[in-house]
């Protein structure tokens, strides 16, 4: 039954366990597990058994915001159709047009210049010939003369300016046109010229498109003038106004392209919002409904994993986070299994209470889930662990909270029960993180229920949407109840954490300072004047930690306990000698030392019988570490110098570990040696407690703690002080000055 009762700390199973190399893995993988397991329920995708054609039983919304990408194509494509086709002007047409005329009245003119010179020839070729040899030329019978080419036919003219035209023009204009232009003399070709061209430009400086290009073709064949003598060119001019007048209004392909990207650009996508209505109640679910269904993963034509990996890996980073503060952060949970195996228990506890919590949404009470009570978990960790762990812990708490109640919204997340869990839990951390007193903890839960209302009412306000009193009322008084249960629990769950892990609370502190105590009774009757020396120790020892930001209050505690082994051989210690004789002086200094160097196993033994605090066993047996007891060391060294030596005389130890330690051991030697003082001065007292701390600092006493010499300097200063109001100057009253001055008179009678 006793091994039973005792704190994990002290059972054998454990303390082999706890050394393990893995178990800290372990116990973070057993926190991930627990993490998952609690909010998987609340990711799985829900599934509809539902198909086209049939009625839907009841309201269906979307869990999540998604795009329906082929109506959004489909709409895209619309709006692309919707673009009608982009067309330009083409300024340089008529001028390109123009000169394409000029250039066949050029060609033309050409040809008949070289008409021209060939009669030319000609015709003189022939005078020469009637004229007969004379002169010169009569010289010349022999001689053969040349004879210059004759002049074209209609035929040849033609042939030559078609194959000087190139042969899309060639073959665009008839024959009959361009022997027109042939037969035409320089004036008549100019005054043409000059009319088709201004035809062209006046034609085409409006807007021609290609199923207008007739209707312009003929406006310019009206322009022509008729003036013209010749109705062989008057025609000809007219094939070549209809020629040179075209479509100048064309379509712009990389304008229509650009102007159609630019309307699909505007088209928004098309998305199935988060808590949107897909089907109603009693509504026909009809094809374009089961898609929308489908996309919003509804339907359970198949098995979506996604959710699952991303829980994995949201726990993997939260336990992670958790991993990595706990190893970096200052507190016991750095180096301390039993501490991280407690953590992980209240964080499992937490995450169980909420998940049951969770599971009331099925009463359809407005605000229901809003009395989990989810402070308790960062209340126990601020008072059995450390307020920063309590505070990181917030943050994994309430984004675990933000998934296991996402029963009240479509999403995964429900974000406002996440900032609800947050400064609730926050709010219990600040308010316990300076006394942990039962009272203050009722206090603490009153707090955290007034917090909780308000920023219930402040998330129905930021909904901005229609909230009758009654909800609203209802939604207050469950989270007024979350910080009211979270105290409770706090307060039933510690004295459970506290005796299963042996955990040293404030409270339990607290209690064990009363002098009530059977073992502070035992030390005030068996042995008073340790008793008294214990106090004095406990008010320098905590006046000491606090000085230095260590555990007073454990401090204090510590040295009420540290002597407790004399209450075995109380006769033995001076303070306890009261009108006697010291044993000692009639024992070997062996024998003396055997017996002063027990007192602290004995104590310490004494403690664990008792079932004390790990806390507070340590200080009883490591406050005098491994200390040389000077007065039996040098007694016994005289009687027998050569034999004796140093290590014979020394406490076992082990040295202090703990800054709370080795500060109640310098009290403790601190108190004996100024007790003995015949006249203690502020000087004195000061050089003394330097000399002490300088030789334990000296002979190696704080190596195993993290004293430094700054906080040794600060402890110093915090003793003397306290040692100056307790040791002061007492003013002497008359009666005391008559008394002594009739002693002195005695003395001197007697001398």
């Amino acid at each position: 039954m006793g091994k039973r009762s005792s704190p994990i700390d002290q059972q054998k199973w454990w303390q082999k366990l706890k050394e393990h190399r893995y178990i800290r893995h372990s116990l973070f993988v057993l926190l991930g597990f627990l993490l998952y397991a609690a909010m998987v329920s609340n990711v799985i995708p829900e599934t509809l058994n539902i198909s086209p054609g049939t009625m839907s039983d009841q309201d269906i919304r979307s869990p999540v915001t998604v795009e329906d990408r082929d109506e959004t194509e489909q709409k895209k494509q619309e709006a692309a159709e919707s673009v009608d086709s982009v067309y330009s002007i083409e300024s340089r047409y008529a001028q390109n047009r123009v000169e394409k005329i000029n250039e066949i009245f050029l060609l033309a003119k050409q040809v008949l210049d070289t008409q021209e010179e060939r009669i030319q020839a000609y015709e003189a070729f022939e005078d020469n010939e009637d004229a007969g040899p004379s002169g010169a030329e009569g010289d010349l019978e022999d001689e053969e003369r040349e004879i210059p080419p004759e002049p074209l036919t209609e035929e040849e003219k033609l042939e030559n300016l078609r194959a000087l035209m190139s042969s899309r023009t060639s073959q665009e204009l008839s024959d009959q046109t361009l022997t027109a232009l042939l037969n035409s003399d320089e004036e008549q070709l100019d005054q043409a010229e000059q009319i088709i061209t201004n035809t062209i430009y006046d034609v085409m400086d409006d807007e021609i498109r290609m199923d207008e290009l007739d209707v312009a073709r003929d406006q310019a064949e009206r322009r022509v003038s008729i003036s013209i003598a010749d109705q062989d060119l008057y025609e000809g001019m007219v094939e070549l106004v209809r020629f040179g007048v075209t479509a100048n209004y064309l379509y712009d392909q990389a304008a229509t392209e650009e102007a159609r990207q630019l309307a699909v650009e505007t088209v928004e996508p098309v998305m199935i919002r988060e808590g949107q209505l897909l089907v109603a109640q009693g509504q026909l679910v009809t094809s374009e409904v089961y898609h929308q269904l489908a996309l919003a993963g509804l339907l359970d034509d198949h098995t979506n994993i996604y959710p699952y990996i991303g829980l994995a890996i949201l726990v993997l980073i939260m336990t992670g986070l958790i991993g990595y503060f706990l190893s970096d952060a200052k507190t016991s949970l750095r180096t301390n299994n039993t501490h991280l195996l407690m953590y992980v228990l209240i964080f499992g506890l937490t995450l169980v209470v909420m998940k049951v919590v969770s599971f009331t949404h099925l009463i359809e009470l407005p605000g229901i889930s809003l009395i989990a009570p989810v402070a308790m978990g960062t209340m126990l960790m601020t008072i059995l662990l450390h307020p920063r762990v309590a505070l990181f812990s917030s943050m994994m708490f309430a984004v675990t909270a933000s998934i296991i109640f996402n029963n009240e919204t479509t999403s995964v997340v429900n974000f406002t029960h996440g900032i609800y869990v947050f400064f609730s839990c926050v709010a219990g951390t600040f308010f316990l993180s300076q006394s942990h007193r039962m009272a203050r903890i009722l206090q603490a839960g009153l707090f955290v229920a007034g917090l909780n209302i308000l920023i219930v009412i402040a998330i129905l306000m930021l909904r901005n949407a229609q909230f009758s009193l009654w909800e609203a009322g209802l939604s207050g008084a469950f989270a007024a109840g979350a910080g009211f249960l979270a105290a409770v629990l706090t307060i039933g769950l510690i004295p459970f954490f506290e005796a299963g892990f042996g955990i040293l609370s404030t409270m339990k502190l607290i209690e064990l300072s009363s002098p009530n105590h059977p073992l502070l009774r035992k030390i005030l009757l068996e042995a008073p004047g340790t008793y008294h020396h214990s106090v004095i120790v406990a008010n320098l020892a905590e006046a000491g930690c606090e000085s230095v930001g260590a555990n007073g209050l454990l401090a204090r505690v510590g040295s009420y306990y540290h002597d407790l082994g004399k209450t075995r051989r109380p006769h033995f210690f001076i303070e306890n000698q009261m009108k006697m004789d010291n044993p000692h002086d009639k024992i070997s200094p062996q024998l003396s030392k055997t017996i002063i160097t027990a007192h602290p196993y004995d104590g310490a033994a004494m403690l664990r019988e008792h079932r004390m605090p790990k806390e507070i066993i340590d200080i009883a047996e490591q406050h005098h570490g491994t200390t040389l007891l000077k007065y039996f060391y040098f007694k016994a060294k005289q009687d027998d110098e050569s034999s004796v030596t140093e290590e014979e005389f020394r406490y076992p130890g082990p040295r202090a570990q703990t800054r709370e330690s080795a500060i109640v051991g310098i009290a403790d030697s601190v108190e004996a040696a100024v007790r003995s003082m015949s006249k203690p001065t502020p000087e004195k007292i000061e050089s003394l407690v330097n000399k002490i701390i300088a030789d334990r600092l000296e002979d190696g006493q704080f190596n195993e703690c993290d004293l430094t010499l700054k906080e040794l300097n600060t402890v110093a200063t915090s003793i003397c002080e306290t040692l100056q109001g307790t040791f002061h100057s007492r003013i002497e009253y008359p009666d005391e000055i008559t008394e002594k001055n009739v002693d002195k008179e005695k003395v001197k009678k007697h001398g």
